[in-house]
């Protein structure tokens, strides 16, 4: 099975309980194709088994339309089509926001070159 992740709009989450079965459906948008689409196109995904908690959680404090970062795994679905399961969702703006900052000090100062290096003469 492949992984793909991408990063869509979140509209909505659904959770569905009953006769001891418990399943999460993910509503995303996308770019429309201008064919079949217009204004966003909706892709709604089921989430695997293991993740279900994980997922709904994540989804509990997003906004709608806020961009989110989706990991799935694609399983071959009918007539060799391809079905998302999704993994992992997570916002964008925090993942972004993790990513590593240069300090202010090394921002400052440019680089040394390491090791010693002779005083420039000085002239009198």
């Amino acid at each position: 099975m492949a992984r793909s992740i991408m990063e869509v709009a979140f509209l909505s989450a659904e959770k569905v309980e009953f006769d001891n079965v418990k399943l999460v459906k993910l509503f995303v948008g996308d770019e429309p194709d201008g064919k079949r689409d217009l204004g966003i196109s909706i892709l709604s995904m089921n989430v695997a088994e293991e993740a279900l908690d994980e997922v709904w959680a994540a989804c509990e404090g997003l906004d709608v339309l806020e961009p989110i970062r989706v990991t799935t795994e694609i399983e071959r679905g009918s007539k060799n089509t391809g079905k998302f399961i999704v993994l992992h969702v997570e916002p964008v703006k925090a993942a972004t926001a993790q990513a590593p900052k240069p300090t202010q000090q090394s921002a400052q100062q440019p680089a040394k070159p390491a090791g010693t290096q002779p005083e420039p003469a000085k002239a009198n």
